[in-house]
């Protein structure tokens, strides 16, 4: 079976994996806490559908129900992607 990636190819991904911050994406608070951040920074998370699926995720997490907030807060993310 042959390598997807050469040698010299697979260490430059790994060198600029390494200098990169990692995120945190588990199901936790704090990833909920990443998100809304990076949301907030968003022009097009003021317009809907991202406003409400955002608010909804971050009540969610803030009673909870974490994994369920996650899932509301990245299907904002991709509203505010999408919106033009």
């Amino acid at each position: 079976m042959q390598s997807l990636l050469t040698p010299p190819a697979l260490l430059l991904v790994l060198a600029v994996s390494a200098t990169a911050e990692p995120r945190v994406t588990t199901d936790t608070a704090e990833y909920c806490g990443s998100l809304v951040t990076r949301l907030a920074g968003m022009p097009a998370a003021t317009r809907e559908p991202s406003r409400s699926l955002m608010a909804e995720g971050v009540r969610l997490c803030d009673n909870g129900h974490v994994r369920t907030g996650i899932a509301k807060l990245r299907r904002a993310m991709r509203a505010a992607q999408a919106t033009p």
